[in-house]
């Protein structure tokens, strides 16, 4: 064993060589899916571009599937992400987090369409795409529910409104299909969307 090398310094430079070559095998993997189409590229040639061994990716990430999964976390709930949910955290107001909801989903999708756009391209009828699509919806339907529940409780949602059907309501009008048709498809702005976004939340949930 060299006893010159500290081992907390050895520890921090695994630690960061790790970090480099996931970063790698997803640079990989973006450019990959983007051109090829998803079902079209296998772990060899992620491998094979990142220049690791397979046995690597499916130590760090299992399958395709889960490269796949983590190029979402980082695209949907990246820096901007964060920076919209602590905005958001610091509020106690129900109908201001229902306000600040389309902020959310701005930077979800603005950061998607950035990160993902050219795999989306390549692969709109991936069933490896559409089943952790299906993952991240669920998620995103689970984190809105306490924002609703808030919003019942301080007796501030629309009279003649149940709390399942405004937690569905909440859930389609921020949906990626409204974000696309408007922005993608119709030459929006994002802050424009954001804007009509905050408009109609409150004109459909809010009393």
């Amino acid at each position: 064993m060299n006893e010159s090398t500290p081992r907390g310094y050895d520890g921090k430079g695994r630690t960061e060589a790790a970090a480099e070559t996931r970063a790698r095998i997803l640079d990989a993997a973006r450019r990959l899916m983007g051109t090829q189409g998803i079902d079209s590229v296998t772990i060899t040639t992620i491998a094979k571009a990142a220049d690791v061994a397979p046995s690597t990716i499916y130590a760090t990430f299992k399958s395709k599937e889960g490269i796949l999964r983590a190029l979402m976390e980082a695209s949907l709930f990246g820096p901007a992400f964060l920076q919209a949910q602590a905005l958001l955290a610091g509020v106690s107001d129900p109908v201001r987090q229902i306000e600040l909801t389309a902020h959310v989903a701005r930077a979800i999708y603005d950061g998607e369409r950035n990160d993902l756009g050219m795999i989306r391209h390549a692969s709109g009828f991936s069933p490896a795409l559409r089943a952790v699509e299906q993952e991240f919806e669920s998620r995103r339907f689970a984190m809105q529910g306490p924002r609703i529940a808030a919003l019942f409780t301080a007796g501030r949602a629309r009279p003649g409104l149940s709390e399942p059907e405004a937690r569905r309501i909440l859930w389609m009008l921020t949906s990626r299909a409204t974000y696309q048709a408007l922005v993608q498809d119709g030459s929006w702005t994002p802050g424009r969307y954001q804007d009509w976004l905050h408009g109609v939340l409150l004109r459909e949930l809010v009393a």
